[in-house]
């Protein structure tokens, strides 16, 4: 159970309001295919150590074990990356409420079990041709591939990112006063919740 540890007073009720907010960009992301959410910046470790991150699709959100799923080929960098060191973050940004999300925390990849199944099961046909081609993401090519056109190729290259967040910042950007919140949470849920400087 998650016990949120707040002021009490309007400032500590903001605090809630602000991280009930953010859960609920992070479902939009997922439910919402205009939502800004729907497409954050993944961030892992570089396996020369340097940062490295692209642009994901959020395809499920847990909000009661703070889990976020994301789609991959097996094949690509990140995978290989997540695979030698789960430690993540994830950014997203809103320009309409100029909301910004960051959150932090570690991936655990699913290939043929039973997440990675349902979650295949799960996807449209157009978003299984994007694990169809036969050559790894990132692989130097004379010219731009042929489509693929047999989805079910690609359930061989097909994973799973499971991100579990424990720690979240919140920014709103506000002509009127910035505002800004860290939410973490402990190994045994605790939330710990506070106001810091934008």
């Amino acid at each position: 159970m998650i016990q949120r540890i707040t002021t009490g007073d309007p400032a500590g009720a903001m605090l809630d309001a602000a991280l009930a907010r953010a859960f609920d960009a992070l479902r939009a992301g997922v439910a919402d295919h205009r939502s800004t959410f729907r497409t954050p910046v993944l961030a892992t470790i570089g396996m020369g150590g340097a940062p490295a991150l692209r642009t994901v699709v959020l395809r499920g959100f847990d909000p009661a074990a703070r889990c976020l799923h994301i789609h991959t080929d097996r094949r690509s960098p990140k995978f290989a990356q997540l695979a030698a060191d789960g430690r993540a973050a994830l950014h997203g940004y809103d320009p309409q409420s100029r909301l910004q999300l960051c959150l932090h925390g570690h991936a655990v990849l699913h290939v043929g079990d039973a997440a990675a199944d349902a979650a295949w099961t799960a996807s449209r046909e157009t978003s299984r041709m994007t694990y169809a081609g036969t050559h790894p993401p990132g692989t130097p090519l004379r010219a731009p591939p042929v489509a693929p056109t047999d989805a079910a190729a690609g359930r061989a290259q097909f994973g799973l990112v499971s991100f579990t967040f424990d720690a979240l910042d919140w920014l709103m950007l506000d002509p009127a006063g910035n505002r800004r919140a860290c939410f973490a949470w402990a190994a045994d849920g605790t939330l710990t919740a506070t106001w810091i400087a934008p």
